[in-house]
This record gives structure tokens, sequence and C-alpha cells, in this order.
């Protein structure tokens, strides 16, 4: 029989048919942001462009587009998000921590936690030999370190693309849970040959580069997406508890006119009538915390190919 190519990382399971859990206090539905803060290279390389698409021809032009987020559009966010008191995930490219030093200290400043995310998004794993994916995401790792002090324990690669021998690399090389693999509301353990990961919901469709860039909506549409699917999730959670997140680009999302309708759809979700259901958070704490429930430590089991 003809078969397709498929792979063995997970089982299907019915999102009706699992265990029950719950977040910290109670809560049902843990909301986190996940901010892109990404480093290019000049006239080479991939990347997004304003007037095209994701592999556009790079020039002088969308280069200077996509450094306006960390030069401009990457403050007002964090001014927005100081103002709104809400943390985020910060999926850095490593190579930003040598060349915009004010926005590593600010994130410092901010407590915010490290999802590392490659070298650069002008480059990504897919199609690589597995010694040179191994070695980029070491030398991603290493540099993190550095400059934080402290080792990130999740990852997400550059335009979220992987070879077959992604998820394995990172569990030798020390990662916990990934972000990469968006097929679920709740996290789940992945297979790899040398034990466990844990896959942390992060968006595709909720995400500002899909939807304002390569689909051409508006930050209004945007913002009304972001609310419509908080609506929904608050009242799914109270069956079963859930994951949000939001997925933002500073180049796009720190537009003014974009972030305006963003600030608002982020308030309405704060001043929400069921905020208490809501865990407002962090993707390293939702992963701490599973890796610590009996709940996923049963589901554990025969996750290694």
């Amino acid at each position: 029989m003809l078969q397709l190519p498929t792979h063995d990382r997970y089982q299907y399971s019915s999102i009706e048919a699992r265990p029950q859990f719950q977040w910290p206090e109670g809560k049902r539905l843990a909301f986190y942001i996940g901010l892109n803060v990404e480093h290019f290279a000049f006239l080479a390389g991939i990347g997004s462009d304003p007037f095209g698409r994701a592999m556009a021809r790079q020039t002088q032009r969308n280069f200077a587009w996509r450094d306006y987020g960390l030069r401009v559009g990457i403050w007002r966010v964090f001014k927005m998000l100081d103002e709104l008191q809400l943390p985020a995930t910060i999926l850095l490219n490593s190579l930003v921590c040598e060349h915009y030093p004010e926005v590593i200290e600010r994130i410092k400043q901010r407590g915010d936690d490290i999802c590392a995310h490659g070298r650069t998004n002008s480059e990504t794993l897919a199609g690589l030999w597995e010694h040179d994916e191994a070695r980029i995401i070491r030398e991603t790792t290493e540099t993190l370190t550095q400059h934080f002090s402290t080792r990130p324990t999740g990852w997400m690669g550059p335009a979220a693309a992987e070879t077959r021998a992604t998820p394995d690399l990172l569990v030798e090389a020390g990662y916990t849970y990934s972000l990469g693999w968006p097929v679920d509301d709740q996290p789940m353990w992945m297979r790899t040959r040398s034990g466990p990961l844990l896959s942390v919901p992060y968006p595709m469709e909720l995400n500002d580069i899909g939807f304002n860039i390569h689909r051409d909506h508006t930050g209004r549409e945007f913002g009304d997406m972001i609310v419509d699917q908080f609506e929904e999730m608050v009242e799914q959670s109270e069956q079963q508890s859930l994951v949000m997140s939001v997925a933002l680009h500073p180049f796009i999302c720190g537009q003014p006119f974009r972030l305006r309708p963003l600030r608002q759809a982020l308030r309405h979700c704060l001043n929400h009538k069921n905020r208490d259901t809501v865990w407002f958070t962090r993707a390293d704490k939702i992963a701490e915390h599973c890796l610590a429930l009996p709940t996923f430590q049963e589901t554990k089991d025969d996750t290694s190919l």
C-alpha cells in the first residue's frame, strides 16, 4: 500500500477525552504574549517585505522596515505592556544580544522570559544537515546564556521551521519545551529519540505577521480577532483548561496605527468580567506548571522513540 510521509512525534488525542487539570489558583485559561525580537542580515537571507510576502527579495527598504521595530516599535510595545502590567515571552534571536544591547537591558528590567529563536530570522533550520542544525542550536544557546546568566529552556526556530531531527536535537541540547508545533490548545508531550519534549501552544493564526502582512488584514481586524478568540476561549475553558497566545513582531504591531487597536484589544481581555479565571502569564511558567503536574507526569510514559 502506498503511504504518505509521516512522523511519530505524538499520537492522535481528542481534546474532549483528556484528563482534567487546572492552572495555578484554579485558573482555567492561560494567556501569554509571544513577542518576537529578531535581527536580520542586510541584502541577504530571507525575510518579509511590507509590499511582498515572506520570501521577498531583500532590499535596503525592507531591512529598514524591520529595523524600525527595534529602533522604535519595540519601545512602544514595551511601554504598552508596562502600562497594562502584562508579562511577555520574548522569542529572541541570539544576534540581537550583540547588536541591540539597550533592548536586552530593557528585557532584563522587565523580567520577561527568553525563548530561544535561533541566531537570526534571515536563516531557517529547514534543510540543514543534522550536525549544522545542532551547531546553530548550540551557538544560540551559548550566546543567550552568556547575556542572561541563565540558559533558555524553550525553543522556537526562526520562521518556526524545523527538520525531522529538530525535536531530538532540542532535548539533547537541554531544552524542555517547544513552541514550534501549533497543533493544540493544551500543552502536550512529543516523543524524541532522547526523551519527552513538551509542546506549548503558540499561534499561527493569532499572529500579526501572518494576519497583517501575509493576508493583508488591518490592525483593527487583528484587534477584533484577539477579542473574539479571548471571548470564545474563556467560555470553552469552563470545560477544560486551555492556552491562548498572541504572537507579535515589533516592526508590525509597533506601527502606531496597529498599536492602538492592539492596546484596546488587550485592555478588553484584562478587564473582562471573568478575568479571575484567566492566568496572564509567560510560556516558561506554563511549561514549568505542566512539568510539575501529576496529570502530565502520568502521560509522560512512552515518549521515547
